[in-house]
């Protein structure tokens, strides 16, 4: 082997300069090759760091807080999206089958039977909760945004065009209330808790409680304030519905500048098929849209049924009278307060055991339907039902997000958790009135209804023992 080799295999000492520096005059290339591949490591370790890195949530702050009570006035606004509700359950019962005294029937719609319109409420209703469906796909897909505006737009002119229907036009009452106003509810749906969803993860159930409770503080106030704008003389129901259509642009709009999607939409979006597949073997998501299913059937009977039971039963005829509105303080006010603090509860009690106990306490407490002999024992189950509703209510959401691992399906796991309810109110009201039947056998109904609930209660123990390593809230 020549010098000349070992000159170029050798690492070769550093020349020292008069300064005492030393630089390396030989194998510079080599230096600069290793630390050109060093920083491309380097880069392609910070890519898949960035990629891996997982998504941080405020918890708190309030630009945070200001988005959940964005949310909860978006979610007040739904107590629309059954208007006849208000005009068409009248004082003495809630259901076609009974004896309706209600704005619709006895001035505005009188050539039209009280079943045809409280079609109007129904379908609005299921619209308000099926609509996620899509809803929910959407948000995945990056329009959340987009469904909010819509929505807000849509429920607006729908609200609008209600005051320039004239008398017994059934048709454009079915297509603002119950077409415009149940789709535009339902855009707006799952993009109030969807967004929530995107700022809060410990306090996630707490958050969404508290938006839960803005459609029991809008079911209680909008109703109330309607009623009284109807019963003033100076008042026509065009200049009623313009009021209050004014009174819900401003809090929409409202809804609509606090409410901000904080996350960009995933970039991988999976087939609708197989997100579906996936859905069908979680036996723990299975178990929970069932339960879904059974406590829609029997949720509405004490709730549409608690005024009439009150008066078949013999309780005072005065307080019966008045009890439409006394109903709506009970429930609603016992549901909002249950809905605003579900969420702190659960967090010392798990939320998936607080599903459990309103379930179990809601169906015992239909079954109390059978026999219902005072002013107390109204008081007693409306408090003890709205409360318990209320929590069940507050659960729903964080529920369904609790048992979605990939945050770009929870728009789908909601729209699909929703839509389910939406069916189990569109039929379960029906069923419990045909039940009852024009005799009033409360047993019937009572036993179905709570039966359901109860079997809900089943359904959500099954999802605990299923999921008890994914259900840490």
């Amino acid at each position: 082997m020549n010098s000349s080799s070992l000159d170029d295999t050798l690492p070769q000492p550093p020349i020292t300069e008069k300064d005492g520096s030393q630089v390396t005059i030989k194998h510079l290339d080599v230096l600069d090759a290793k630390e050109q591949g060093l920083n491309e490591v380097a880069s392609d370790s910070d890519t898949s760091l960035k990629d891996n890195n997982p998504i941080t949530y405020p918890d708190g702050g309030l630009r945070a807080w200001g988005v959940v009570f964005g949310g909860s006035v978006a979610m007040a606004s739904y107590a629309l999206s059954g208007p006849t509700k208000v005009y068409s359950r009248g004082r003495l019962g809630t259901s076609t089958l009974t004896r309706t005294t209600d704005y619709y029937t006895r001035i505005y719609m009188t050539e039209h039977s009280p079943s045809a319109i409280s079609w109007v409420g129904s379908v609005a209703s299921f619209l308000t909760i099926s609509t996620g469906l899509v809803g929910g796909r959407l948000y995945d897909r990056g329009y959340c945004m987009h469904l909010l505006y819509g929505g807000t737009l849509l429920m607006i002119l729908s609200l609008f065009m209600l005051s320039f229907v004239e008398p017994n036009q059934y048709y454009a009452v079915f297509l603002a209330q119950g077409i415009g106003m149940g789709i535009g509810g339902g855009m707006t749906y799952v993009p109030s808790f969807g967004i929530v969803s995107q700022y809060f993860d410990k306090k996630r159930t707490v958050a969404m409680s508290i938006i839960t409770a803005g459609v029991c503080l809008g079911s209680a106030l909008l109703p109330l304030m309607i009623n009284q704008l109807l019963e003033k003389p100076s008042l026509n129901f065009a200049s009623v519905s313009r009021i209050v259509a004014g009174f819900m642009t401003t809090v929409l709009i409202v809804a609509c500048i606090l409410m901000r999607s904080r996350l960009p939409p995933s970039e991988k979006h999976a087939n609708l098929a197989d997100c579906l597949k996936r859905f069908s073997r979680d036996r723990a998501y299975i178990a929970l849209i069932t339960g879904y299913t059974c406590f829609a059937l029997g949720f509405f009977f004490p709730m549409f049924y608690l005024q009439l039971a009150a008066t078949t039963h013999g309780v005072d005829e005065t307080f019966a009278f008045y009890s439409h509105e006394t109903k709506l303080v009970i429930l609603n006010g016992a549901g909002f307060m249950a809905r605003l603090f579900c969420g702190v509860i659960a967090r010392k009690v798990s939320i998936i055991n607080l599903a459990i106990g309103s379930a179990v306490v809601c169906g015992c407490t239909t079954f109390a339907f059978m026999d219902i002999s005072s002013v107390t024992s109204v008081v007693f189950i409306g408090v003890l039902y709205g409360s318990a509703a209320g929590i069940y209510a507050g659960t729903m959401a964080a529920l369904t997000s609790l048992l979605t691992d990939n945050e770009a399906e929870l728009g789908l796991r909601l729209g699909i958790a929703f839509a389910v309810s939406g069916l189990g109110e569109l039929t379960g009201p029906p069923i419990t009135g045909a039940l009852l039947t024009s005799d009033y056998l409360w047993w019937r109904p009572a036993i179905f209804g709570g039966v359901l609930v109860l079997a809900a209660a089943g359904c959500f123990m099954t999802v605990k023992y299923i999921a008890k390593d994914r259900i840490k809230g």
